[in-house]
């Protein structure tokens, strides 16, 4: 177990160093391209109810996947993490553009509902959720994700599995940095369905 940790942790200095020497303007382009591509994935065209990420500078930026979402009418989740040592995290919903700007900043410098923010519809307490877009700092091809090591995600998802609808449909988003021949994963660790990145060999 501890050697599985210690991988996990020099992967993930691997992968921060690779990201970082990214410039804003190829994460930029990155992300618009993935943008496009998830716009014509038959899994989010048919998803209604869709949790993602409000991303973070070394992550694949969201914004024109959130305001996509908004005009086509789907409803739109975003995660609240505990700020204590737990690992739990809800999914609650965000009701449009700008409710997203009047939203607390937490100590990643991103915005999420407040803790004593009980207004909001919680996806899994109500009906679920069709797709969730992932974040994470490493993934492999096979679907293998190496987060940030606080579980958040891989949590949230076992509470989908035990939703009577089951565990939604996920894809990750990932800069061409962020792939590895092979993530180091645990018994806790779930799967991701599909990994979308910038492919080369794609016209």
């Amino acid at each position: 177990m501890a050697a599985l940790r210690a991988a996990k942790q020099a992967l993930r200095k691997e992968i921060k160093r690779r990201v970082a020497a990214v410039s804003v303007e190829e994460r930029r382009r990155q992300s618009l391209v993935l943008s496009q591509k998830l716009f014509r994935h038959p899994k989010y065209v048919s998803s209604q109810r869709i949790a993602l990420f409000l991303s973070m500078d070394d992550e694949v930026c969201t914004q024109e996947i959130i305001k996509d979402v908004f005009k086509l009418g789907k409803s739109c989740f975003i995660p609240r993490y505990e700020s204590t040592s737990s690992n739990h995290m809800d999914m609650l919903k965000l009701s449009s553009l700008q409710d997203m700007d009047t939203l607390p900043l937490t100590s990643w410098n991103i915005r999420q509902p407040a803790e004593d923010d009980n207004s909001r519809e919680e996806a899994l307490a109500t009906g679920g959720l069709d797709l969730i877009l992932m974040p994470g700092l490493g993934f492999d091809r096979s679907g293998k994700r190496l987060g940030r090591g606080k579980g958040f995600y891989d949590t949230y998802l076992e509470r989908c599995i035990r939703h009577p609808r089951g565990k939604p449909y996920t894809i990750a988003l990932a800069f061409k940095e962020q792939l590895c021949q092979e993530i180091p994963v645990d018994d806790n660790d779930v799967l991701i369905d599909e990994v979308l990145y910038e492919d080369d060999k794609e016209p």
